[in-house]
């Protein structure tokens, strides 16, 4: 997930718009519009075909065999090929569409991965330059006629459309200190309790967030990527946190420290 908020984007386009000339290029004008493709008269997909993949090569732990999935990258490309080619619509539920845009999210996620292999991160798979060149700025994704960008989908669809902090808990970028890829497809029929069970694995799970002492717990930096998703109505990142903590609940004020975020790839050794 690229760490990029609203706020942020805003700030940075601001500063590229001030140098585009020295950049050669102006495609970072693209985040500041919504981004809804749709094609009229799909229904939803099945997401067996996603879900046979995840439970063969993602173990419990939310570790990817990448080296013996590349092997059999083919039927994730029909995979995703049959996601290109049937776009959601408004006649779909929410729930559905959520799902199909979180489950094609990680799996393009997957395939771009597939295409550098081996590789010690997926960072090294594109610039530096955010909103321009890194790998979630690169547009691979087909969605019918168009090419799309991963950072399209989550930061121009997903998180602007569907207005849901849990997405930052299904949405995995291929980096251990993101959320466990989860061992099934997204389904609308189950969204809820799938993204019910990814907040409370990953806010439980102390290589990503420390909450003890109450008064000084340490964080992921998925909540300072992005702090407005968390802060929408009375809600607060210290609410968040206590709604779904199995043990030590934070206090309400309490200041939060974020851990280094490691984006290191998410593979099986």
């Amino acid at each position: 997930m690229k760490p990029l908020s609203i706020y942020s984007s805003r700030l940075i386009v601001l500063a590229l718009l001030l140098t585009w000339p020295l950049l050669g290029s102006c495609q970072y004008l693209r985040y500041l519009r919504d981004l809804n493709p749709t094609m009229p008269g799909t229904k939803p997909i099945s997401q067996e075909p996603f879900d046979a993949l995840l439970k063969k090569y993602v173990d419990e732990q939310g570790m990817v065999n990448y080296r013996a999935f590349r092997a059999d990258s083919s039927k994730l490309n029909a995979y995703l090929t049959t996601v290109s080619n049937t776009l959601p619509n408004e006649q779909w539920s929410q729930n559905d569409q959520l799902a199909y845009w979180l489950n094609a999210y990680n799996a393009f996620t997957i395939q771009r991965v597939l295409r550098g292999y081996p590789v010690k991160s997926i960072r090294q798979l594109g610039g530096d330059k955010t909103l321009v060149n890194t790998v979630w700025d690169q547009r691979f994704i087909r969605l019918d006629k168009e090419k799309y960008s991963l950072n399209d989908l989550e930061q121009r669809l997903i998180r602007r459309k569907f207005n849901e902090y849990r997405v930052h808990f299904a949405l995995v970028c291929a980096a251990m200190s993101c959320p466990k890829l989860r061992r099934e497809a997204y389904v609308g029929s189950r969204l809820n309790q799938q993204l019910e069970d990814q907040a409370r694995d990953f806010i439980n799970d102390p290589a990503k967030n420390k909450l003890a002492p109450a008064n000084a717990p340490q964080v992921s930096e998925i909540f300072n990527f992005y702090p407005g998703d968390f802060k929408k109505g009375d809600n607060t990142i210290q609410k968040t946190l206590n709604k779904y903590s199995a043990g030590p609940k934070v206090a309400a004020d309490a200041p939060l420290k974020y851990l280094t975020y490691n984006w290191a790839l998410n593979e099986q050794k």
